[in-house]
């Protein structure tokens, strides 16, 4: 069975950086369609950032120019940079991934969230 597993979050003072990975096990398949969620209390869940194998893009504009998505296919993980830290950022982070074949559900695998705290 396919598991996605994150790590990462933690607290930060504003200015600060962190780096959070979403690790896809159970599968031989690269992740074909990553995504980033967050939600913070008593907001609505908003969608970060996607990443599709061959390319990646920042969905969010709050945080253009301050996070950036990568992966390692060997490892099959998905990484989310983030710089220049805010208290607004502060939130539960989450990541899906998505993979090709009739046999994965088409709402994906989800990691179980890592907190983020941005706070002086």
């Amino acid at each position: 069975q396919v598991q996605v597993v994150q790590s990462g979050g933690g607290l930060v003072q504003p200015g600060g950086s962190l780096k959070l990975s979403c690790k896809a096990k159970g599968t031989i398949l690269n992740i074909y369609h990553g995504s980033w969620y967050r939600q913070a209390p008593g907001k609505q869940r908003e969608l970060v950032a996607t990443d599709r194998y061959d390319n990646s893009e920042i969905n969010l504009d709050s945080v253009k120019g301050r996070f950036t998505v990568s992966r390692d296919n060997v490892y099959n993980t998905m990484y989310l940079q983030m710089n220049n830290l805010q208290p607004e950022d502060t939130a539960v982070y989450y990541c899906n991934a998505k993979f090709l074949g009739s046999d994965h559900p088409v709402t994906g695998y989800w990691g179980q969230g890592t907190q983020v705290t941005v706070s002086s």
